[in-house]
This record gives C-alpha cells, structure tokens and sequence, in this order.
C-alpha cells in the first residue's frame, strides 16, 4: 500500500510565513480587539532584527546562520511581551523551514498553534502541516491528534481516509481491518461505493494478518465498484484455492473471467476448451479457442492446432445434428441433455431457446446436481442480458464448495457499474 504523504508542507509553510511579516510587526490580527491590537507591536530596537526586508534576503540566500543571529538578539532582548515572543518564533520557523530542521519546525509549529494569534484558516493549515511532519517522526498519536484536529477546523471530507491510513502505517492492521469491513458492509448497504483507496487497504491488512478470507471479501469490494481485470482475475484465482472449492466448477470460473474481463491469459482459453470438449460442449469450446486465437492470447502451437481440428469438426456435427439432439433430450429419464443442450443455444447466442430447454431439465429433474443447474440457468439469464431473472434465480442457489460464491460474483457482474467507472488502460494494466 502506498503510504499516505500530506501534500507540499513545505511550500504551504512558505506561503504563509515570513511574507507577513511586516503586518504583523505593525498591528494583531484581530480585529474585534482594535484597542489591544493597538498595544500588540514589536519595540522598535526589535524591529530592526526581524524586518522581513531582512531577513527575507538571507532566507533567500541560504543564510541560515546569519539569519539565526538576527533572531537570536531579538529573543535575547529582556521582558519581551508575548506578541514579541511570537514574532520571533514565526521567524525561527522560517529558519526551520529552509534548513528543515524537523524538531525545532515541530516546537514552532506547535508553539504558533498554542499562541491563539493565528486566524482560523491559518491555524488549519498549521496544524495540517504539523500532522506531517509528526507522521514523518513516526509519531503516529500525535499524528492522528492534529490530523483529527485539522478536519474539526477545516471541514475537510478526506481526513476519515487519511487518519486510517495512518493507523495502517502505525502497524494497527487488526483495527484498520475491522472498521474497514463495518464501513464495507455499511456501504453494500446504502449502495454508497468504497473508495479503491480504502479496498487496497482492507486487502492489504487482511494480507499482513494472513486472513485469505477478508482479503476475498476486499477484492469483492474492488469487483463491486472498480471492476478492473486484475481485480477479477485475482477473485477468481483465489476462489479456486478456497478449501472447499470444488474442482467441479472450473469451467464455470473461467467462463465468468471470460465475460468479465477484456482478456484472458493463454491458459483459461485452453483449460476452458478443454473442459468443454471432455463434457460434450464442443460448440462453446471452438468459440473459446477461436476467440483466444483472434486476440492474440493463444499461440498457434502444435497441440493447439490439434485441439482447435478437433474441436472445428465436432462443433459442425453438433451444429448439424442439433435438432435429432433435442428430440432425444426430451425422451431420456432426467433432465441432464435437455440442460446441456440448452446450454449450447445459450452459447451460440440463441437465448430464448437456450433458456427454455434448461429449464425443462430442471423441470424434468433426476439431475446428478440439481443446484448446478440452476447456477447454470442463472448464469445463461446473465449472459442474455436478463439482468432481474438472473438475480431471481442466483439469489437462491446455495452451496459451500464454490457454487455460491460463482452465485454471488455473476451478480456482481450483472449489477457492475455502467458505464464502467475504469478506462481502458487501467483494464489493460491488469
């Protein structure tokens, strides 16, 4: 995880410091109080050592030492008044600044917050600064004591985000994880997205704790709001090396990875094919390897050559031989060839048909795995672009060795965001 940095410290230190000077020299800034205000300057024997016409030209030139000098006889002066002391302190933090000494920028940022003489805007930006340079002491307390501060004062939307960031890098991965799967489940509730900032972190929390679950549960996140290709990839490999993962459901995965990212590796297109070949889908299976070759994924080896001849041939018998099939579907004692065969209408972009004869296999019944089934009939609603009976149907399919998870990601990808909240080359990065 990148680690969260504020922004231009010391630029944002610079714009603010040693140009004002010469009014705060002359009069307070606080203008409900023109009668103290009036009282508030700096002696004029002072005044010479903390000119800002000075002093500035040094700081310019990197004349740290000589600047110091200056304000060391100012602060030497006895009985100095508080709008004194303040005064210098703001130069010494200029000083600070340009040589970057960190400890004394920290006494001085703190001691400007302390002295209630800044204005409000000001005083937010102070103390957002001095939340940085705390962080960069790995003083992760009082880090997140000034960050909480800074967006009390400012208002700020992002500070949430920022402070858990900090926890994380404190080494509080336990807690950054727990509030950020409250936050996940809050957010699937109110359909309010997660930040892909945040999913990172809940991932690479349950990775530091070597929960493989709550890492799933991160990357589910991700393929919600952020579908990247890299994202599902990852799910889906990671799905197969759950416990209870049944190697059963192989070809379903990759035939999720195919419709939900842009490409796939040259091994899904080959396994995919494969399957289907050794389970009669001969028609899915040419379409896979020929879409594999056209991309580019697939190599045109010997064995690929072999496979895809193979393939080519029993798709065409399929194709020719397609009509005797469902009349003999229809006469055998289970629904299994009624399914299988829908299925390949499904695959061959004939939806109405394909959904229709799968559900008369279902109907039929005497299926090995009737569950199955009805993965498949909701995953074929899916992919005709049947949005609300897909949900109906994968809603209610149930098993804890990948058939619910492969349930539960097609309907991800069913209600993934449209348009696509990722670019192109984002996707092609994955």
């Amino acid at each position: 995880m990148t680690q969260y940095r504020f922004a231009r410290i010391g630029l944002l230190l610079a714009a603010i410091g040693l140009g004002a000077v010469p009014a705060l020299v002359q009069t307070a800034h606080a203008e409900d109080k023109k009668a103290e205000a009036q009282q508030e300057t700096v002696r004029k024997d002072m005044v010479k050592f903390l000119d800002g016409k000075t002093l500035g030209p040094l700081l310019e030139a990197k004349k740290y030492s000589e600047a110091s000098a200056l304000i060391d006889q100012a602060d030497a002066m006895p009985n100095k008044t508080p709008y004194e002391q303040y005064i210098i302190n703001r130069m010494r933090l200029a000083v600070a600044l340009g040589m970057n000494d960190k400890p004394k920028l920290i006494e001085m940022l703190e001691s400007m917050i302390a002295s209630g003489r800044l204005e409000p805007a000001e005083k937010a930006k102070f103390t957002q600064a001095l939340a940085g340079y705390y962080q960069e002491q790995k003083n992760y307390p009082k880090t997140i004591e000034n960050l909480q501060k800074y967006g009390e004062m400012s208002g700020d939307t992002k500070v949430p985000r920022q402070i858990m960031a900090i926890r994380f890098e404190s080494g509080d991965y336990k807690g950054v994880q727990a509030d950020l799967l409250k936050k996940l489940d809050e957010s699937i509730k109110t359909k309010q997205p997660m930040t892909r900032e945040e999913l990172h972190m809940l991932a690479d929390a349950s990775h530091r704790l070597k929960d493989k679950a709550n890492y799933l549960v991160a990357l589910e996140g991700l393929v919600r709001w952020h579908p990247l290709d890299r994202y599902w990839s990852d799910m889906l490999y990671r799905t197969r090396g759950k416990e209870n993962y049944n190697t059963r459901f192989s070809a379903d995965i990759v035939r999720l990875q195919k419709v939900a990212t842009t490409k796939m590796e040259e091994q899904d297109y080959i396994e995919l094919a494969e399957i289907d070949q050794l389970e009669g889908q001969f028609i899915e299976g040419k379409a896979v390897l020929d879409a594999g070759i056209a991309n580019g994924a697939v190599t045109m080896n010997a064995k690929v050559k072999k496979l895809k001849a193979e393939l080519d041939k029993q798709a065409a018998d399929d194709m020719k031989n397609i009509a005797a099939s469902e009349t003999s579907a229809r006469k055998a004692k289970n629904g299994t060839g009624l399914v299988n065969l829908g299925y390949a209408f499904v695959t061959m972009g004939q939806y109405d048909k394909g959904l229709q004869l799968i559900q008369d296999g279902i109907a039929k019944g005497g299926l090995k795995n009737a569950e199955d089934a009805k993965l498949r009939l909701g995953y074929s609603y899916a992919m005709a672009g049947k949005k609300d009976e897909a949900i109906k149907i994968l809603e209610t399919v149930q098993g804890n060795d990948g058939r619910a998870d492969l349930a539960r990601y097609w309907i991800l990808w069913v209600n993934r965001p449209y348009p696509a909240t990722v670019g192109e080359d984002d996707n092609k990065k994955g």
